[in-house]
């Protein structure tokens, strides 16, 4: 067993083509042969582009408001607590309001593919 304090786990940066802006990640589980789960943070405004992952993944907010938006058009503003199930294959993109920092835990299986669906 391992417990680890979400607090303490070191931030590293998830910046990259996916993001239109500054986001950091916490890994939880990195031992984990199952699973990949992390905190994902957002900073004002930035959010991740249209893409789909290879398996289910599950959004659990701990911070701020965003916003979840499918390729079939639904749309949701989150606030904390709220928890999200996309399914495999499903375009979506997810991110901070304007206004405010956003962060989740994402959970999705080890060894998923995340396929960007917008340039």
């Amino acid at each position: 067993m391992e417990v680890r304090n979400v607090n303490i786990v070191p931030k590293e940066s998830a910046n990259g083509p996916l993001f239109t802006g500054e986001v950091t990640r916490r890994p939880l589980a990195p031992a984990s042969t199952d699973f990949n789960a992390s905190v994902v943070e957002f900073e004002l405004g930035v959010r991740n582009k249209f893409h789909y992952h290879a398996s289910d993944q599950l959004l659990i907010v701990t911070e701020g408001k965003g916003q979840v938006v499918t390729e079939a058009g639904e749309e949701v503003i989150v606030t904390v607590g709220d928890v999200i199930f996309a399914p495999a294959g499903e375009s979506h993109w997810h991110g901070a309001l304007e206004d405010t920092k956003f962060a989740h835990i994402t959970v999705t299986r080890k060894g998923s593919e995340t396929t960007q669906t917008e340039p």
